[in-house]
């Protein structure tokens, strides 16, 4: 198996609207691939059609090297889901939910480690309801890796995080070693920070696809020099301080060099595909 997902022309209908217009994407065994996309883009079906939870249209769709749209229950074991909302639990505690969800695999990963691993051990006899936000999300990756997959989907899953939490649970998404993670966020630094590549959804289109740092000529575009007397655009940076330097017989004050962030690249996309 050469990608862990691959999707060729997908298309997907909602009576007159198309939701999806041809959508191409492969995903590469072990690496974190990021959707990003305003709301209504396209992203919650995509990710829900590879999820085999929702039907195409047309397109083709290849899974860990199955058709989501038959799909079997070896196929669901080797897969984990964390929603941007899970529904409430009942009056369990931490060890007994994450326990409870393990007899549903062949080759569960051990309920106290993953506990662990999420950064609960400290709470595995606390009851959900007494959960933190945060500990709930940490919670509900739990349950999304306690059965070992070979593929994550992760949907939106630091909604509601304060900084800390956030970055916190990216450590957490880093230390998935060999599994493959699909990310959907409204985060931009989050794409940044976790993100081997990213593929940016407008109206049903993929518009851009890449390594984030260079995503859209985002590492070759023009860069802003700024200074205590002034501010330039160039093509050559590095130049342009060299000049600077020369200028003011030595260091340059308050001199900064900033290409645009990926938020910057990202509204662009957006805004030059913001017709129908």
């Amino acid at each position: 198996m050469n990608a862990a997902v691959s999707v060729r022309g997908l298309t997907k209908r909602y009576g007159d609207v198309t939701a999806l217009r041809g959508v191409d994407l492969e995903i590469r065994p072990g690496e974190v691939f990021a959707i990003l996309g305003p709301n209504g883009a396209g992203k919650t079906t995509t990710v829900e059609i590879l999820e085999g939870h929702r039907d195409r249209d047309a397109g083709t769709v290849s899974v860990l090297g199955v058709d989501p749209r038959r799909p079997t229950r070896r196929w669901r074991a080797r897969t984990g889901i964390v929603q941007q909302a899970a529904d409430d639990m009942a009056e369990v505690t931490v060890r007994e939910v994450v326990r409870h969800f393990a007899t549903y695999y062949p080759r569960p990963r051990d309920p106290d480690e993953v506990i662990e691993q999420v950064g609960l051990a400290g709470k595995a006899d606390a009851r959900i309801p007494a959960l933190s936000g945060g500990q709930r999300r940490r919670l509900d990756v739990a349950l999304g890796i306690v059965g070992d997959p070979e593929l994550l989907f992760l949907d939106e899953p630091t909604t509601g995080f304060d900084p800390e939490a956030r970055r916190r649970f990216w450590d957490l998404i880093r230390g998935l070693e060999g599994t493959t993670v699909l990310l959907t966020t409204h985060y931009l630094e989050e794409a940044e920070a976790l993100a081997d590549r990213v593929a940016v959804i407008v109206h049903g289109r993929i518009v851009a696809e890449g390594d984030p740092r260079t995503l859209g000529g985002r590492a070759s575009a023009r860069a802003t020099v700024a200074w205590a007397d002034g501010e330039v655009e160039t093509d050559t940076p590095a130049a342009t301080v060299v000049e600077l330097a020369r200028r003011y017989g030595g260091e340059v004050p308050r001199l900064t060099v900033t290409r645009p962030s990926l938020e910057d690249t990202y509204l662009r996309l957006i805004e030059e595909r913001s017709g129908p």
